[in-house]
């Protein structure tokens, strides 16, 4: 065994066992000196209520093994309580302007602490150089009425020479007015969020699900947006209840996302966890998702902002997270323009979504929408329906059943034409299959480049409970059920080490001349 600190704030520190286990592993004890302050199963745990500048010795003790690791805790310069402000908690009184207040009176290094109580309020800024600590028990509380929110828009033009913009509002990949979030982040530097509190957007009591299509002054808000922010921790609160996607990093750097819990109900719309969007160097650790649609969607713009504004996402590290209840566990898109590069996905969990690893794309999206080294390593999948899926005629946007989209003849290789790369899962456990392993359909014109599976296994539920579905959301493709691999545009496929039972189908089906490697595959045991 083998511990890290990954983060020591000015009052708490997330700690990561370090081993091959998914999100959860043998119990065991923590402790801060002599005391044993936490017991868990967890691999990732957070440390709260420590004392700025001060060195800590951590012991971790599991079965017959011990562990320690040492810490110093940040410096702060002062603790601004909410309350000395006018703020009252009680879920009655706004609390904006009071919370607000306490947020510019803090200078740099300086903390302003939410302590227990329901803290009724419209959107609140924070800054750079400052820490926001919601304690135990403690409740950001949204307000349902859509007018007491700002709007952020869309796109400033500089007014001098109409030359220089920049993105406020962003909605879908676009560039449009939409309500700032519950907390919003802009060019904030050196920004920590802490505490075993809760974000509530409380959408389940409000309109924001209602004709959520429908534009109503401004576009529905995030819950926590980041927009063009740099060396931000966001550590251990639970976000809750989101208008639309939930934790929206955007054009930002340097991030890092410890312990949270995301909750959305499963049949609320568009709530994604987790969406960083034209990001660079973010982790993703120890969290639990569980939402009404994707739990993780990393994204980068549509073809405007890819084109004015080009960013891809990269660099991006999800770890030790527990993700179940959604639409896909990790997708890739589909507002991708901008592309993605150097993805690594490991020591996760996969419970009960409908598909595992998502990747979906269609023409339109650009030249630059580049989609590759994407690496989903040491998953357990359980009850995921659609393990992989990898989809280029993705049918978003108001044009997304045109012929454009959904041809699946050749089309001409353009500046909207996207491209997929290189996608390898390795050491990946799938329990409870139904409807497909991998289903992947690429472009004629811009073939998938390459799928590798390495030590993957695939166990296939009882056939009564298996149900058909559409693996890929495309025009004329058929429900399917007990399928295996189903591949068409793709240049190549490697498997090394591929074990199926449960089903007794073809393997692979390919409907497209593919380059294959297959070794050491077997099917109810016997190899084929």
């Amino acid at each position: 065994m083998s511990i890290r600190v990954i983060a020591a704030t000015v009052r708490s520190a997330t700690i990561e066992r370090v081993n091959q286990d998914r999100y959860e592993s043998v119990p065991c004890k923590v402790y801060l000196g002599n005391d044993v302050v936490l017991e868990t199963s967890l691999n990732v745990f957070s440390l709260y209520g420590l004392t700025p500048d001060t060195e800590y010795e951590v012991r971790v003790e599991e079965k017959d093994a011990s562990e320690t690791v040492t810490f110093r805790t940040l410096k702060e310069t002062i603790l601004l309580n909410v309350r000395s402000f006018g703020a009252i908690g009680d879920g009655v009184k706004d609390d904006t302007a009071a919370i607000h207040a306490a947020i510019a009176c803090c200078p740099k290094g300086g903390t302003v602490f939410v302590p227990k109580g329901t803290y009724l309020s419209s959107s609140i800024f924070l800054k750079s150089d400052m820490t926001f600590w919601l304690d135990k028990d403690a409740m950001l509380l949204g307000q349902t009425d859509r007018t007491l929110y700002p709007v952020l828009p869309g796109m400033v033009r500089n007014q001098y020479d109409n030359q220089m913009e920049m993105s406020f509002g962003s909605w879908e990949g676009n560039p449009l007015d939409c309500f700032a979030a519950l907390v919003t982040a802009i060019e904030a530097e050196n920004l920590t969020i802490i505490g075993e509190g809760t974000v509530n957007g409380n959408a389940d009591q409000a309109d924001w699900w209602i004709d959520r299509k429908i534009k109503r002054i401004a576009w529905r808000p995030r819950l926590l947006f980041l927009n063009h922010c740099r060396n931000v921790t966001v550590q251990g609160i639970t976000v809750k209840n989101s208008p639309s996607w939930t934790v929206h990093p955007y054009y930002s750097d340097d991030l890092r996302f410890l312990n949270l819990t995301i909750q959305n109900p499963y049949d609320s719309p568009n709530t994604d966890g987790f969406d960083p969007e034209s990001c660079t160097n973010v982790l993703l650790l120890g969290t639990k998702i569980s939402v009404g649609d994707d739990c993780i969607a990393i994204k980068s713009g549509k073809l405007y902002m890819a084109t004015a504004h080009h960013r891809e996402s990269q660099g991006i590290e999800i770890r030790n997270c527990l993700l179940e209840k959604g639409h896909g566990s990790v997708t890739i898109g589909s507002e991708i323009a901008g592309g993605v590069r150097d993805v690594h996905v490991t020591n996760c969990q996969f419970i009960g979504t409908d598909r595992g690893v998502r990747i979906k794309t269609r023409r339109g999206r650009g030249e630059r929408s580049v989609l590759t080294d994407l690496c989903f390593e040491n998953i357990l999948m359980k009850n995921v329906r659609m393990a992989i899926t990898v989809n280029m005629h993705y049918f978003c946007d108001p044009d997304g059943h045109s012929s454009y989209v959904q041809n699946q003849a050749m089309a001409p290789r353009d500046y909207r034409t996207p491209t997929v790369g290189r996608i390898t899962l390795k050491d990946v456990e799938c329990r409870d299959c139904s409807v497909s392993l991998v289903c992947a359909c690429g472009l004629p014109e811009s073939k998938i480049e390459k799928i590798t599976l390495e030590n993957v296994k695939a166990d296939y539920c009882d056939e009564k409970d298996r149900e058909p579905a559409v693996p890929i959301m495309m025009d004329g493709f058929d429900p399917v059920v007990s399928e295996t691999l189903w591949l068409k545009n793709v240049d190549e496929l490697a498997v090394n080490n591929l074990e199926i039972t449960g089903v007794n189908v073809q393997v692979p089906h390919f409907h497209s001349e593919i380059h294959a490697e297959m070794n050491n595959v077997t099917l109810n045991g016997q190899k084929i």
